[in-house]
């Protein structure tokens, strides 16, 4: 069973199926309490009318023995003594009413002539105007209560029993007498439009139902079959792992479209980061190589001839092997994700520190002199941000003809830090490609002359990792100008 409303197809059927269950239950007992609430207000005013009806002629002096409803339903007359008073014809048994008799009774009068009394006032001989002579009650106490009482009870009629809404309503004769009129009104048609309309429903419903959920489930399923498609593409994938292989995109313009798309986004994501990785890991072995095999040659000669040892060329490959060395771990933390420390940083104070260090001109008689440093503090690494300054400089002395200059400018939110030469210039074409890892430029392959070409990759992941750029452009003395550009500290929002 679990296994079987394991699919996304299953669910939705089921729950599709449940909701309009509850919606149709809920509708239906809606309706048959409606259906129910208005067919018995009918009952209720046919039984109302005819009581009212009766009272008239009651009120009108018409004997109890000749009362009979206008509609021949159940009547009922009840006086205030409980006793019946008149009851219509064929009725048998009754309940929920003024009393359960079905036997009409004189009113005892004094001397033991109730019976000769009332026959007298029920024909209307005599009783009327002899009370009207002597002064007595006359037509004008005569009355039709407003009021009604609706109840529910049985009665049998015919020898059948049924259910009735009965109709109370009060009103005095001429003489008087106060008495209340009992009139029912068969709930037969009500319940047999009710039971016909559960029936109904009762049949419907399930019928509804399945047809619900097949259409669900048929729905459900052409809507996932593309995701079923990328599901097999991506395992295909998986067990090939061929990246260069993407899944198929529907026609459709939709979210099944959008998540195809967005997962052949992915894919060309990872092949790009697992070609650069393999890339990387190439272009490294390719770097550590030459030096190693350098000083090892060098060591194995000096081993043999330690008159012709060359230390200076075994210092000068240990230590270009540490700088590769060095590079790679931070390259490998930078790509793991690491986050530089929460510090504030004075870029014009590594401007000058920078400066400082290399006051002696470097190799090739390049001069390193800081310009207009404006003052600044950015959030970030200092050593990181040192790191990229030297890298900078470094690049810059290299390719330089004799000067380069540093400067630190002030634009809104932001401070740029200008590394500038006047050497050569980096072609427009090549401006973002020399800040892929390993990639030198054609005059700069000499790896006498400079690094592994990781120096200006390391500058723009930290430059990214501290929510800042690192761009190249034409200096102002025709060389190549590169600007790291910081958020200033304070003014985050």
């Amino acid at each position: 069973m679990r296994r079987g409303f394991g699919s996304v197809r299953s669910r939705a059927a089921l729950g599709a199926t449940l909701v309009v269950a509850v919606a149709l239950v809920a509708a239906g007992i809606a309706v048959l309490a409606v259906l129910r609430g208005n067919l018995t207000d009918q009952a209720d005013l046919q039984a109302e009318a005819d009581a009212r009806g009766v009272a008239s002629q009651i009120a009108t002096g018409e004997p109890f023995k000749k009362l009979e409803s206008e509609d021949h339903h159940p009547m009922q007359v009840v006086d205030d003594d409980k006793r019946v008073r008149a009851v219509s014809d064929h009725l048998e048994a009754v309940s929920g009413t003024g009393s359960k008799s079905v036997k009409a009774r004189p009113t005892p009068t004094q001397g033991g002539q109730g019976s000769q009394a009332d026959d007298k006032d029920d024909d209307g001989d005599d009783g009327d105007d002899n009370d009207e002579a002597e002064g007595g009650p006359g037509p004008g106490r005569a009355k039709v209560s407003d009021d009604v009482d609706m109840s529910t009870g049985t009665a049998r009629v015919h020898g059948k029993t049924g259910d009735y809404r009965f109709a109370a309503v009060e009103a005095r004769t001429p003489k008087g007498e106060k008495v209340t009129v009992y009139v029912g009104a068969p709930l037969a048609t009500e319940q047999d439009a009710v039971a016909t309309v559960r029936g109904a429903m009762l049949i419907g419903l399930p019928l509804l139902l399945l047809v619900v959920a097949g259409v669900t489930w048929l729905v459900t399923r052409r809507a996932l079959r593309p995701v079923e498609g990328i599901r097999r593409e991506m395992a295909a994938i998986t067990a090939s792992e061929d990246l260069a292989r993407r899944v198929p995109e529907p026609r459709a313009r939709d979210e099944v479209a959008r998540l195809a798309r967005t997962t052949n986004e992915t894919l060309a994501a990872l092949q790009a980061s697992v070609e650069r990785q393999r890339r990387f890991v190439a272009d490294a072995s390719h770097e550590l190589r030459s030096p190693i095999a350098s000083l090892r040659t060098q060591l194995e000669v000096g081993v043999a001839h330690p008159e012709l040892l060359d230390a200076a060329g075994a210092v000068e490959d240990t230590v270009r092997l540490q700088n590769l060395a060095a590079d790679l771990l931070l390259l490998a933390r930078l790509d793991a994700g690491e986050r530089p420390a929460d510090g504030r940083v004075d870029l014009a104070g590594l401007a000058r520190e920078e400066t400082a260090r290399r006051a002696a001109p470097a190799r090739g008689g390049v001069a390193v002199r800081a310009a207009e440093l404006a003052p600044g503090e950015v959030l970030g690494s200092r050593g990181q941000l040192g790191r990229v300054l030297g890298n900078l400089v470094d690049n810059a002395c290299r390719h330089a003809e004799s000067e380069v200059v540093l400067s630190v400018r002030a634009e809104g939110r932001w401070l740029v830090l200008a590394v500038a030469d006047d050497g050569a210039g980096v072609p427009e074409p090549e401006r973002e490609r020399i800040f892929e890892r390993f990639v030198r430029l054609d005059d700069a392959r000499s790896r006498d002359d400079g690094g592994a070409g990781l120096g200006l990759a390391i500058a723009r992941d930290v430059a990214a990792r501290h929510g800042g750029t690192l761009t190249v452009r034409a200096s102002p003395s025709g060389g190549a100008c590169f600007e790291l550009q910081l958020e200033r500290a304070g003014s985050q929002a």
